[in-house]
């Protein structure tokens, strides 16, 4: 290793994008501390005198933001602030050619798979021994775990296998062991991320295997509840429900991008399923896991989507009444089987359904909430904020969905642990209660 000359390297990790961004954020820094080097992340001191930005480059919006922050920290290089500047994740997989013509101010830039790579640049080794004990920078309580990297969907708008490449699932064994070293350091809530959830395991075991994952990390000593994200809805394997119907460590909740609910829409974005056929599954869901928290995200704008496509999404939402709903708007995005066609709904149209349907689940939302006052929910302790112990029922995942706030006043409630709460008020998007025990 190269000897380091008067004062050693402090590195800032900058995250952007979702949570498994974070994951990959994570994994680099726990190689980064295991070479002994003082790493920080998302600091907004200005003592690092090296910077990675982890960057998303999965919509405009979000290119626009990694772009931003890399320019941002080029101008602070430029004028001596900081030594080096490093971009890693999906924005520099995707565009690197151009981000070296553009922003050459960049040391080096390195795709999405690339961690070793971006080590030795730092003189640092990659330490196999270190996989699966990965440092946390969440709340120590919960953290995520990434089953698979990579997708082999052909959805016409997307560009995550672009980024990402094909799906490779992760040996049940290593995730089991990565369970249980969180667990170890007090983690009681794990959430299951991948692009693809019911992929799992076809690539290694040549069958779809999360119920068996599910089950073993079930047993997991210490892990209290596990939440699924991103499951794709086409062939969905229905045994997956069983399982979480049957282990009580496994939430009563789902992470379902469905999309879109107009089938000449569907057939378009190539999503390998029907309106009909989502109808069905959704009711197989909610029939087999009581309580079943339903997590969903739509796609409004796709080109040519007409009055009548996106009334049939509209209808569709207030027909299925989901617990949680995002919104995306279009975004043209190169190389995807979608750019060809003409993205003909103008922006300010894109803008007027995504508030109209967001509308339309802040009223469901809105009476959901309002129907849990006067019940009584196991809730997870996130933090004390203005007054309040802000919390999570097992139907809420964090930054996403609803918060349950207890008045600090008249509760005491011990960040990272579970309490019983019964609901007194509600708003759009909270609920208020007081703890019971």
């Amino acid at each position: 290793m190269k000897a380091r000359t008067l004062k050693a390297d402090k590195v800032n990790v900058i995250t952007l994008g979702c949570s498994k961004n974070l994951v990959d954020s994570e994994n680099l820094i726990t190689q980064l501390r295991g070479n002994d080097f003082d790493v920080v992340h998302d600091s907004q001191e200005e003592d690092a005198n090296v910077v990675i930005i982890n960057t998303c480059g999965f919509i405009d919006l979000a290119k626009q933001e990694s772009i931003d922050t890399i320019l941002e920290y080029a101008e602070v290089k430029k004028a001596g602030g900081i030594d080096k500047l490093f971009v890693t994740g999906c924005l520099s997989q995707r565009y690197k050619e151009d981000l070296e013509l553009e922003i050459p101010e960049v040391d080096a830039y390195f795709g999405t798979l690339e961690l070793p790579g971006l080590l030795a640049k730092l003189n640092a080794d990659y330490k196999h021994e270190l996989i699966g004990e990965r440092l946390i920078t969440t709340p120590m309580h919960y953290a995520y775990l990434k089953i698979s990297e990579g997708c082999n969907r052909t959805c016409s708008f997307c560009a995550i296998p672009l980024m990402r490449g094909g799906h490779v699932s992760r040996p049940i064994e290593e995730l089991v062991k990565e369970a249980q070293s969180l667990a170890r350091r007090g983690v009681k809530e794990i959430m299951l991320i991948a692009q693809e959830l019911t992929y799992y395991g076809l690539d290694i075991y040549k069958k779809r295997d999360l119920p068996r994952l599910l089950h073993a990390l079930a047993d997991v000593e210490g892990i209290e509840w596990i939440r699924l994200h991103y499951a794709y809805p086409s062939k969905f394997p229905l045994e997956i429900l069983d399982v979480i119907a049957e282990r009580p460590e496994i939430c009563n909740y789902l992470d379902m991008p469905l999309q879109h609910a107009s089938n000449s829409v569907l057939e378009r974005m190539r999503r390998q399923i029907t309106r009909e056929e989502t109808t069905e599954l959704i009711q197989q869901a909610r029939l087999r896991i009581p309580n079943l928290t339903l997590r969903t995200t739509m796609l409004v704008g796709y080109p040519q989507e007409s009055d009548q496509e996106f009334q049939e999404l509209c209808d569709f939402v207030q027909e299925m009444e989901f617990d949680r709903m995002g919104v995306f708007q279009y975004s043209h995005e190169e190389s995807t089987r979608a750019y060809d066609v003409d993205d003909d709904v103008p922006a300010e149209v894109k803008a007027e359904r995504a508030n109209a349907l967001m509308e339309i689940q802040q009223e469901i939302s809105t009476r959901k909430n309002f129907e849990k006052v006067g019940k009584t929910f196991k809730t997870l302790f996130d933090r004390k904020e203005g007054g309040y112990f802000v919390g999570r029922t097992e139907g809420d995942s964090p930054e996403v969905d609803n918060e349950v706030l207890v008045p600090a006043k008249k509760n005491f409630a011990r960040i990272g642990d579970f309490a019983q709460v019964r609901i007194a008020e509600a708003s759009e998007y909270d609920i208020f209660g007081e703890i019971i025990a």
